[in-house]
């Protein structure tokens, strides 16, 4: 066999991984060849798994292959993620990830897996804000009121909320770290069965997603004190923001997707533009707005960043609630 001098050799060697390098390009050109699953890590039904299927079916039109929602229940969104994580990194396997996905990275203390180290994040879709809500039987018209009414009354308010370290949960409990009342926490299986007891007059508050309970707040079976968000939602715009009472208190869910990491860059900045067009599409934007969110885009290091800053945020309100689940 001839041997190449060791200055051509290099040369050759150079020129391969020259060559090689260019492979991922041009394979995110063609992607996706075959179907893609977007696995949900809640039942079918929900905001979540609407989310998902909103935005999969704009990428199935938009890049000719089905991206098939895949709903795996179970242990708030970990059994999902974790499905994901061990998929192949190729970009044929997607996570709806949301603010459970924050919340469970310090609620958990045993998961085989590091959400901000192990999925790639893509992009985001929408936040939506949660409403604090009282039964009508309830002596509380604004959040003022409700906050003295606690505190005269310390350990007798029930709050509901879908379950331990929801945001539902963990919204209430940054309540209390800042305002310093005493409720009790009452968790449910869930939103809905939740507000059948709320409707009962069984609990007596609840932060809950404004779609979940925008009818029962507009028929007048629940009174709304106050929204989760930044500003005054639109849809409501006499309702004011908690904040307007309680400074530095802000808690939204949210929605986006990732991928397994070491994914291809290619691929997650190819997915990432394909969603933000539809975010940018009237009839997306329209839906979203339907479904009581907000369109959120942005790049796959905005996502990141938001990921991250939630998880500290969210961090903190478990620990000091004392709040784990195994």
């Amino acid at each position: 066999m001839m041997k190449l001098p060791r200055r051509d050799f290099l040369k050759v060697a150079c020129a391969a991984a020259a060559t090689s390098a260019l492979l991922p390009p041009a394979l995110a050109l063609d992607y996706p060849t075959r179907p893609v699953r977007f696995v949900v890590g809640f039942p079918p039904g929900g905001q979540q798994d609407i989310m998902a299927r909103l935005i999969g079916q704009w990428l199935s039109e938009r890049l000719g292959q089905q991206f098939l929602v895949e709903n795996r229940s179970g242990a708030g969104g970990n059994i999902a993620a974790e499905a994901v994580i061990n998929s192949p990194p190729d970009g044929y396997t997607m996570l709806l990830v949301g603010s459970p996905n924050a919340i469970n990275a310090t609620l958990y203390e045993k998961l085989n897996f590091v959400f901000l180290r192990d999925i790639a994040p893509v992009g985001s879709f929408a936040r939506t804000p949660l409403v604090m809500e009282v039964h009508p039987s309830v002596p509380a018209t604004t959040v003022p009121e409700f906050i003295a009414y606690a505190k005269a009354n310390p350990g007798k308010i029930n709050y509901a909320s879908a379950g331990m370290g929801t945001p539902q949960h963990v919204s209430a409990e940054l309540l209390k770290i800042l305002t310093g009342i005493n409720i009790v926490h009452v968790p449910y299986r869930g939103s809905a069965p939740a507000l059948v007891d709320m409707l009962a007059g069984q609990v007596q508050a609840m932060i809950d997603p404004l779609p979940a309970s925008i009818e029962f707040v507009r028929s007048g079976r629940l009174r709304p004190l106050a929204v989760t968000s930044a500003a005054r939602w639109p849809a409501l715009p006499n309702l004011p923001t908690v904040a307007e009472f309680v400074p530095g208190y802000l808690a939204e869910s949210w929605y986006g997707a990732g991928v397994p990491r070491n994914t291809p860059a290619e691929i997650v900045d190819r997915l990432n533009r394909e969603i933000n067009a539809g975010l940018a599409n009237a009839r997306i934007a329209a839906r979203i707005v339907e479904l009581g969110a907000t369109v959120q885009s942005g790049s796959p290091a905005d996502f990141g960043q938001m990921i991250a800053e939630e998880i500290e945020k969210w961090g903190k309100v478990v620990k000091a609630s004392g709040a784990k689940v195994e």
